[in-house]
């Protein structure tokens, strides 16, 4: 009798992320340097940012209004009272060797955001993901080590002061998160949102979204967490997706062999595909917290709060679902079209027009985003406005022209505009329909090819397309396609 192999033990990945996004204020969160990106080191700096003695912060009121409204946004609760506290810790790039930050009383709690996968058949699945707290503070500076790409095997650092005092959201995800796909949409709705509000550009090349990485890994059916490893460097939502992947099989396999797990934090190193040992990890009494005395308590009136409420935009999630019932996308094509808040308004404005919703999306998810990639141009800076798309369309549709017309008025539309029924009138591209005159061509198509004719008749039926083709050749492509095989085809039969 043989006895049956253990069951092999089934993981599940506890994922939770912790993002700070850039605000593009012009001027810093406590003073008034400018936030531009690209100066030369060291030129974005003042007394307040670079903490000398005798100076004190001020808020940007512009940077507590866009936390309210991406608190808002993510469904939080603003907070009517909170303040600003000083996290301490001591590191080159840190000029005042503390940072301003929030920690117990934060702008915003105990939100949610909705995320969408789509699963192998194409159908959309929606997730809630929690949203801990959301909070207010100022960046660091940078650090650039000489002749290495890391500290390690470097020469020397500099350290360039523009970035310090650039304002921050830190937002904290709950630990919802189960893979590194969920984790990676649950970024790029993040950014998504913030692009909606205008409060960020979320250009991660840019170091405008950052996100760290908490993970780890437990049984199924366990309650308790395992040990939190906290992953950080990495600047695209495919390597989140990759560092978190590599990390859960990391964790897997040290239990798998008893190797033990510490709380540490890890680096992605996209070079190795890999995440590797950085520090062991602090905990917050390492930072000794209190309140910043300079500064005074937030206090965000009901009346302030409502205004901001008002301004708040339709959100992706919002558009996502409008786009799938009131005009019958499939989730792919809603998707596609929200992630860029110009192109849903350039899609939103034709259709306006009275054009038909689904060539709307498929002529701006087809031709004219393939232009945009070619041309490096933002959909706001094409000649071809929403209303001659929605012209366009409408010539294809009522069969003034058709589809391969329209494809070849496009470019001059593009770079140029103007209108789309003038430019075919005047290229002579005005679809044939009229059937006396469609009728006359396809009699002498026919008496020109007798043979071909003869062919046909005798069951060679597929020579249909000859004879369109023929027909096409003697109109310069204008004959209306669907009356001209209508035609031809009572024709042909004799």
């Amino acid at each position: 009798m043989t006895t049956a192999a253990p069951a092999k033990t089934k993981y599940e990945a506890i994922i939770g992320l912790e993002t700070h996004c850039q605000l593009n204020t012009a001027t810093k969160i406590f003073s008034h340097s400018s936030t531009e990106f690209g100066t030369p080191p060291n030129t974005n700096i003042d007394p307040i940012c670079m903490g000398l003695p005798g100076v004190l912060p001020v808020l940007n009121q512009k940077v507590l209004e866009s936390a309210v409204k991406a608190g808002l946004s993510l469904n939080c609760q603003i907070a009517p009272y909170s303040k600003f506290d000083r996290k301490q810790y001591f590191y080159p790039d840190l000029p005042k060797n503390y940072q301003i930050s929030q920690y117990d009383l934060p702008i915003a709690e105990h939100g949610w955001l909705e995320i969408e996968l789509i699963d192998d058949d194409g159908n959309p699945i929606d997730k809630k993901i929690g949203i801990t707290r959301l909070h207010m503070e100022e960046d660091a500076g940078k650090l650039v080590h000489a002749g290495s790409d890391g500290l390690s095997g470097s020469t020397y650092s500099l350290v360039d002061f523009n970035r310090a005092g650039i304002p921050l959201l830190e937002i904290v995800s709950e630990p919802d998160l189960r893979s590194g796909k969920e984790a990676a949409e649950y970024a790029q709705e993040l950014r998504r949102i913030m692009r909606y509000l205008g409060i960020s550009d979320g250009n991660m090349q840019e170091g405008s979204l950052r996100c760290d990485v908490n993970i780890s890994v437990r049984p199924v059916g366990q309650k308790e967490f395992g040990v939190k490893v906290e992953i950080k460097n990495m600047n695209s939502f495919n390597a989140i997706q990759k560092a978190i992947d590599y990390e859960i099989e990391r964790q897997i396999e040290a239990i798998a062999t008893g190797e033990p797990i510490v709380q540490e934090t890890r680096l992605w190193e996209e070079g190795s595909q890999r995440t590797i040992s950085m520090r062991i990890k602090e905990g917050s009494s390492d930072y000794r917290y209190f309140p910043e005395p300079d500064l005074p308590p937030i206090e965000v009136s009901k009346e302030q709060l409502e205004q901001w409420r008002s301004e708040l935009p339709e959100l992706p999630a919002e558009k996502r679902h409008h786009y799938e019932e009131k005009f019958g996308l499939s989730a792919y094509d809603a998707r596609v079209l929200t992630e860029d808040k110009l192109v849903a308004e350039y899609f939103e404005a034709a259709v306006t027009a009275n054009a038909n919703p689904k060539q709307v999306a498929n002529w701006v998810m087809g031709d004219i985003a393939a232009y945009l990639n070619t041309e490096k141009l933002a959909i706001t800076e094409i000649a071809l406005k929403p209303l001659v798309l929605a012209e366009l369309i409408q010539l294809i549709e009522d069969d003034t022209i058709s589809g391969k017309i329209a494809k070849e008025i496009l470019p001059e539309l593009l770079s140029k505009g103007g209108s789309a029924k003038e430019i075919a009138e005047s290229r002579g591209l005005i679809q044939i329909s009229d059937v006396t005159q469609l009728e006359a061509i396809i009699d002498d198509v026919i008496a020109a090819n007798p043979k071909k004719l003869e062919q046909y008749r005798n069951g060679k039926t597929k020579l249909q397309g000859f004879f369109v083709g023929q027909v096409m050749k003697e109109t310069n492509g204008r004959a209306n396609p669907k009356l001209t095989n209508q035609l031809l085809g009572k024709k042909l039969k004799g």
